[in-house]
């Protein structure tokens, strides 16, 4: 598992009973996680010091219970980065801090690189990925059909000092943008994607992460351009396993471009009880692997 480790203004203080407590910046918010399935003693007093707690609804959605007031926004730091937190109505922030690994990650190999890099964010959110990689010197294309979330994304680059890097910022349905990409000919040298689980398009089209991830993949695959440097995809779906994964990528990126795969969970350091949290599977190709 590799470990989001890096943080100083994110720490992910203890869990259980389906709860995660949790400090961002100045501030503890208490929310849910289904993934935490055990019921360990909530001894850490921090637990009574929560300034908002997310209950979930079982109709669906939920509410903050605020104890204290919070501000609207305010901005937590990651190394040189920072970042927009929000609480918003379905208990995100707007940072999933796990994915800290895979922003060292994309950095490093545009670094190494040491060449121009273009690179193609889809299901971009609120672009942390992409401040990440516009700091490291890649031009970045960051598509996400959600208007919010680009001016969100917007947000973070002007916090990090990386707005006037080059960036095409796209309100965009992800996979009709990929085809539309592939008619005019355009290819980058890394794609990231983070798609969600289940969604529902505006014509009321249905997203199902398991039945449309292999041919998303397979039709981004042809937008690598002839000297690749990264091909990566995120899920929080439990049916799709790092193994899962892993194939697909081995399935659909031509041989003839070399490098390997490489597939695990990410997770977080829980400070309580010193083990990790798995929050999500990542695969990657990589010609540097």
């Amino acid at each position: 598992m590799r470990v989001a480790d890096q943080w100083k203004d994110y720490e992910l203080i203890d869990c259980s009973d389906g709860e995660r407590l949790e400090r961002w910046g100045n501030y503890l918010l208490i929310r849910p996680d289904p993934q935490i399935i055990w019921s360990t003693p909530k001894t850490n007093p921090l637990w009574k010091s929560a300034d908002a707690r997310y209950h979930r609804s079982h109709t669906g959605g939920g509410r903050w219970e605020v104890y204290r007031k919070l501000p609207d926004v305010w901005n937590i730091r990651c190394g040189s980065l920072t970042f927009r937190v929000k609480p918003m109505g379905f208990k995100h922030t707007g940072i999933f801090p796990e994915q800290a690994v895979n922003w060292t990650m994309t950095a490093e190999l545009i670094k190494k690189a040491a060449r121009p890099v273009r690179m193609l964010n889809l299901f971009a959110y609120t672009g942390c990925a992409t401040v990440s990689a516009l700091a490291a010197g890649a031009s970045v294309t960051h598509v996400d059909a959600s208007k919010g979330m680009v001016a969100w994304a917007k947000e973070n680059a002007t916090a990090s000092g990386v707005a006037d890097r080059p960036v095409r910022w796209l309100v965009d349905d992800c996979k009709k943008f990929v085809e539309r990409e592939l008619r005019r000919g355009n290819r980058y040298d890394i794609i990231l994607m983070d798609p969600p689980s289940y969604g529902r398009g505006p014509g009321g089209e249905v997203w199902k992460l398991e039945d449309e991830i292999f041919s998303l993949c397979s039709v981004c695959a042809g937008l690598l351009s002839d000297d690749p440097v990264l091909f990566m995809i995120n899920s929080y779906t439990t049916g799709l396993s790092p193994s899962v994964m892993h194939y697909i990528l081995s399935s659909v990126l031509p041989k003839r471009i070399g490098g390997s795969v490489s597939s695990d969970e990410i997770g977080l350091p829980v400070t309580e009880s010193g083990l990790i949290l798995p929050s999500g599977a990542t695969a990657v190709w990589s010609a540097f692997f």
